[in-house]
């Protein structure tokens, strides 16, 4: 490999690229006819119900705006400043029944504000049972905010409430969505021989620099790459992340993103910040409802550590002898980013008999098998195609969710899981709508030549958020995109695993990658829809 040349630094970008007779090209459109930006997120054609739909859906998710665009940072939400109070907070309280919380929100000057738009996290806890919920917040659009919690269990529960971003650091947010996508980039490396380059690729790509097309035949998924100076487009051998970009804020900008100032900043209450739940005479809290509604709040709570679900049943897989049981016989699909890679991993470390067969996969990149002979099951991960920020991923092995799901058979003893929402969250909606409308028409084919076959979708989760992670990855880019999925596969024979609410509602620091405790109980739930509790 010494032979190699590591043309890392000399990678193709749009900003400056020299052609064989050092003509430098700009990007400054000089010429009347340039051509199209390749932005395929422009450019789809859609069916009229896809029209009527994806407006729906982006409706759906529009995020109340300040009347001024321009907002001074002291005239900005200031958590500190802000407090909450609980309605009726002496009133006698029962399991079952809903708590009322007002949130009202001061600027750093102490003044109220006048308008919405937060982005607000809020849960019930009580520590020493290791219990808690997620609440569901109503924006007043006044600077006030309602958060409705359901009481699920007895005793001392406790209200917590953070501003995730205040509402001037959301219209960043949804800027840089619209106008930078371009903030993570990629890289696909070339190869002919003993020669190699390296070119940057995207979704889109600025300017008017030759490019190759790697938009995918069957889904129409764009894909484009810079292309090669001396190689050719079908000399592509890997796909990488490229990096993120800097300097993307102006100074003041950059004031509404300060940790430990409003970045996830606790809200605390002006009086008492907890009630006392009485039990039910009929707990039972268990509303067992066959039909599953991925949009119902809350899915369900911690108690003792383990998640109970309100709509169905969820036996705890403790030993791993039960996971072997109810998977035997079957072939377990994982699709998505690292955080369905967690199941496979800890598949693999907990079930014995389950070993990893080595493909010689690149580390956390995968593709991934593991195979129990004994008990006749074979579980697999791959990840999904580009956008994915992986390491190196071979140009072979990159591959669409969509277009595996159509080349599996299916049946009883097929289970199919899939999540796919991090890698998305730098660019428009539209291309995380046109994803998933790709994957559901491939799971309806598949529900429809095998109806057994089982398929669940794992949630997006919350993470731990700093002024840098935010502006690629923050919780409301992730909120934003799982309710469109949430909305996309509503009325499909698919179940969910809610890894959002299981990540807010723990008492665990947000982490990106769960901790196992949380993966644990991800995998309870998932389990119980392959083997339900008869």
């Amino acid at each position: 490999f010494s032979l190699l040349q590591n043309l890392d630094d000399d990678t193709i970008s749009g900003s400056n690229w020299i052609t064989e007779n050092n003509v430098q090209h700009s990007l400054s459109q000089t010429t009347k006819t340039t051509r199209k930006p390749y932005c395929g997120y422009k450019q789809q054609t859609l069916s009229k119900r896809e029209q009527v739909e994806e407006e729906s859906l982006l409706a759906a998710i529009q995020w109340p705006t300040p009347t001024n665009s321009k907002i001074a940072f002291l005239q900005s939400t200031d958590p500190l400043h802000s407090d909450f109070v609980i309605v009726k907070p002496s009133g006698s309280f029962k399991v079952g029944d809903q708590l009322e919380v007002l949130v009202r929100l001061k600027d750093f000057q102490g003044k109220p504000k006048q308008y919405g738009g937060d982005y607000l996290q809020a849960r019930i806890h009580s520590p020493l049972l290791k219990a808690g919920a997620t609440g569901r917040v109503v924006d007043c659009h006044n600077g006030l905010y309602k958060v409705f919690f359901t009481l699920l269990w007895p005793g001392e529960v406790k209200v917590s409430v953070s501003l995730v971003h205040p509402s001037e650091a959301i219209q960043v947010l949804l800027r840089l969505r619209e106008e930078r996508p371009d903030r993570v980039y990629f890289k696909s490396s070339f190869k002919s021989g003993r020669y190699s380059e390296t070119t940057e690729c995207n979704v889109c790509l600025p300017g008017d620099l030759p490019v190759c097309n790697f938009t995918d035949l069957y889904t129409g998924e764009p894909w484009f790459c810079y292309k090669p100076r001396k190689l050719s487009c079908t000399s592509r051998i890997s796909h990488a992340k490229g990096g993120y970009q800097k300097g993307l804020l102006t100074q003041e900008e950059s004031l509404f993103f300060q940790s430990d100032v409003n970045i996830k900043s606790p809200i605390l209450s002006s009086g008492p910040d907890s009630v006392i739940v009485k039990p039910n005479a009929f707990t039972d809290s268990i509303s067992i409802d066959r039909a599953e509604d991925p949009t119902v709040s809350p899915s369900g709570y911690y108690y003792e550590d383990e998640w109970r679900s309100r709509t169905h049943w969820i036996h705890h897989f403790n030993n791993s002898d039960d996971i072997t049981k109810c998977l035997q016989g079957k072939v377990i699909h994982l699709f998505g980013d690292s955080t369905i890679r967690q199941w496979f991993e800890y598949l693999t470390a907990f079930v014995p008999d389950l070993v990893e067969f080595n493909l010689g996969s690149p580390k956390n990149v995968g593709p991934f098998m593991s195979v129990d002979l004994k008990h006749n099951i074979l579980l697999k991960f791959r990840c999904h195609g580009p956008p994915i920020r992986f390491s190196t991923v071979f140009s072979s092995e990159l591959r669409y969710i969509a277009n595996e799901l159509n080349g599996i058979v299916g049946g009883r003893n097929t289970v199919i899981a899939i999540t796919i929402w991090s890698h998305f969250s730098t660019f428009p909606v539209e291309v995380y709508i046109r994803r998933l409308r790709n994957i559901r028409r491939s799971v309806i084919h598949l529900l429809d030549r095998s109806p057994k076959t089982l398929i669940v979708i794992r949630t997006a989760n919350v993470q731990e958020l700093g002024p840098e992670v935010s502006l690629f990855n923050s919780d409301w880019y992730s909120f934003q995109l799982d309710s469109v999925m949430r909305k996309m596969f509503s009325g499909i024979a698919v179940h969910f695993v809610d890894a959002w609410e299981m990540s807010l509602a723990h008492y665990l620091p947000h982490n990106l990658h769960p901790k196992e405790v949380i993966v644990k109980n991800q995998i309870d739930v998932f389990l119980s829809y392959v083997c339900p509790l008869q």
